[in-house]
C-alpha cells in the first residue's frame, strides 16, 4: 500500500513539472504603431503676393475609419494598428502647414477670405502577397468666395504609393501611407486655387466675378476718369444706373456736382461684372434754370474698356 502512495506522489509531482515547464498561453498581440508625417514639403513661398486670405475645414467622411483595410498575411483577421495622431487632426495641421509654407495666408480675414473644404475620402493601408504594402489617399477639394458662392468645383487629389517588403515589418507601411498621402496634396491644383485669391490685372480676366461693395474685383479696381462740361457752364450734374440685367438693380438720379464736373472713382454698383456691363448704362443728365435738361447714356462697358466717362453739353435756353 506504501508502494502504491509513493507511486501516485510521483506521478501527481511529475504531472505539476510538466505543466510548469510546458508551453505557456501565448502573449497578447501587440499593437501597430503607424505614425502619421508630413514626409515632403511644399515649394516655399510661391504664392506670397496674393491679395487674399484663405480658411481651411477638413472633414473625414471614409466610410471605413479603419487605417488597415487589407491585410492577407493573416488567414483570420487584421491586425490591430494604433494611428498617431488621429487621420484628421493630422490632415488639417499638415495641410496647414504645407500652405503656409507655399505662402497662403491663412485665416487672414473674415470678411473677405475665401474657404477651402477639404474632405478625406480615402486614408487606408494594406498588404497583399504578390503586389506587397499598398496605400491610396484621396482627397476632395472646393472653394468658395467670400460670399460662399462656389469658385473651384469638387475635384478629387489622388496619391498612392506601393513597396515590395515584410508584411510584418510595420516600418514599411509606414513609409508607404506617408508617401501617398504626400503624393495626395501635390496632386491638389494649388495654381488653380491660387489664381482666386488674387486680383485680376483688368475686369476682362475675371469677366463674371460681381461687385459687392468689398473692394475684391478688378472693377472695383479699375480707376475711371469723370469729366462733364456744358456751355453755359454751372448746370447740376445727376447721374442714375439703368439696367436691363437682373443681377445690377436701377437707382434713382442722384446729384454728384455742377458743370464743370470732374473726378476719378471706381465701380461700386453692386452685382457688375464685366459680362453683364454692357447690359448696364448710367444716364447723366444735367439741369440749369432757364435752360431745358439735357440727357445722354453711357454703356458700361465702353466705359470699362476706355477707362473714362466724359461729355459735353451744349445747354438750350426755354423758349
Amino acid at each position: 500500500m506504501k508502494a502504491i502512495l509513493n507511486l501516485l506522489a510521483v506521478v501527481v509531482a511529475g504531472s505539476a513539472l510538466f505543466v510548469s515547464c510546458g508551453v505557456s498561453k501565448p502573449a497578447p498581440v501587440q499593437p501597430k504603431i503607424i505614425n502619421l508625417a508630413l514626409v515632403k514639403e511644399a515649394q516655399s513661398g510661391k504664392y506670397v503676393n496674393l491679395d487674399y486670405g484663405i480658411r481651411l475645414n477638413v472633414d473625414d467622411a471614409r466610410a471605413d475609419q479603419r487605417l488597415v483595410t487589407k491585410y492577407d498575411a493573416s488567414a483570420t483577421s487584421l491586425p490591430s494598428v494604433s494611428v498617431t495622431p488621429n487621420v484628421r487632426s493630422f490632415v488639417s495641421e499638415s495641410v496647414r502647414r504645407y500652405m503656409r509654407t507655399m505662402g497662403f495666408n491663412l485665416d487672414a480675414d473674415v470678411a473677405t477670405d475665401y474657404m477651402m473644404n477639404l474632405t478625406i475620402k480615402d486614408f487606408n493601408l494594406g498588404y497583399l502577397s504578390g503586389i506587397g504594402w499598398s496605400a491610396t489617399v484621396m482627397l476632395e477639394v472646393c472653394v468658395y468666395d467670400s460670399n460662399r458662392q462656389l469658385v473651384y468645383p469638387k475635384v478629387v487629389a489622388t496619391g498612392r504609393a506601393n513597396m515590395q517588403a515584410s508584411a510584418y515589418n510595420f516600418m514599411y507601411g509606414n513609409q508607404v501611407i506617408n508617401t501617398a498621402y504626400a503624393n495626395a496634396l501635390e496632386d491638389i491644383d494649388w495654381d488653380r486655387i491660387a489664381y482666386f485669391l488674387k486680383k485680376a490685372s483688368t475686369p476682362k480676366l475675371e469677366a463674371n466675378k460681381q461687385v459687392q461693395g468689398e473692394g475684391n474685383t478688378a472693377l472695383e479696381s479699375t480707376v475711371i476718369r469723370w469729366f462733364f462740361d456744358s456751355t453755359p457752364r454751372g448746370a447740376d450734374v445727376y447721374m442714375r444706373v439703368i439696367s436691363s440685367t437682373p443681377d445690377v438693380k436701377n437707382t434713382n438720379s442722384n446729384y454728384v456736382g455742377t458743370t464743370p464736373y470732374e473726378a476719378t472713382e471706381a465701380f461700386d454698383i453692386k452685382g457688375l461684372t464685366y459680362n453683364n456691363s454692357g447690359n448696364v448704362q448710367i444716364e447723366v443728365m444735367v439741369e440749369k434754370a432757364g435752360y431745358a435738361p439735357s440727357m445722354k447714356r453711357f454703356n458700361l462697358r465702353q466705359v470699362i474698356d476706355q477707362k473714362e466717362i466724359s461729355s459735353k453739353f451744349n445747354l438750350v435756353k426755354n423758349e
